[in-house]
């Protein structure tokens, strides 16, 4: 009867359920056939601590699909358009306030349209820094995001019998 609880505790089954979910992500960006490619980045930091939201605290607000697709979507854009459309490089003399102003406009938009997921955060920094182009919504966000919602499903759901997600919109 030990073994049984040990084998169903939820630390446990969430930690293999968000490994699992990485794995696929890093094994298509780094081993599979689209990496290399345009298509071949799926993976990026900030799924990391996605998958502690989702796997670990599926009730909560910020692990809902909307939140984690539109969170990420939207911090990565807020990145974009500053490295684009405001020509944001990483020179030092402006750099330190654009990264400040960019990552406070995405926790504001965020808040006000009720999508926030705390690890997307991140991704405006990382595109800052990375000074990424629109090409970093659609690979790794778009797509790495959607199979954080799925992994999500699948362990929640399928495995651990949870009424996840609880809403979609």
């Amino acid at each position: 009867m030990k073994l049984k609880k040990i084998i169903c505790w939820p630390p446990l089954l969430g930690g293999i359920g968000a490994g699992i979910t990485i794995i696929i992500l890093a094994y298509i960006t780094f081993q599979s056939v689209l990496a290399g490619s345009i298509y071949g980045l799926w993976l990026t930091a900030s799924f990391a601590s996605s998958v502690v939201v989702v796997f670990g605290y599926p009730e909560n607000e910020f692990a809902q699909p909307k939140n984690v697709l539109l969170g990420h979507l939207l911090c990565a854009f807020i990145g974009i358009l500053f490295v684009t459309l405001f020509k944001i490089s990483q020179d030092r003399t402006i750099f330190f306030l654009a990264i400040g102003i960019a990552v406070g406009i995405s926790v504001m938009l965020m808040m006000l349209f009720k999508i926030s997921h705390p690890p997307a955060g991140g991704n405006t920094i990382v595109v800052m820094l990375a000074q990424d182009s629109f090409q970093f919504l659609l690979f790794p966000i778009l797509v790495g995001a959607i199979t954080i919602i799925i992994g999500g499903i699948i362990y929640n759901r399928f495995i651990l019998k949870k009424n996840y997600p609880h809403k979609w919109m």
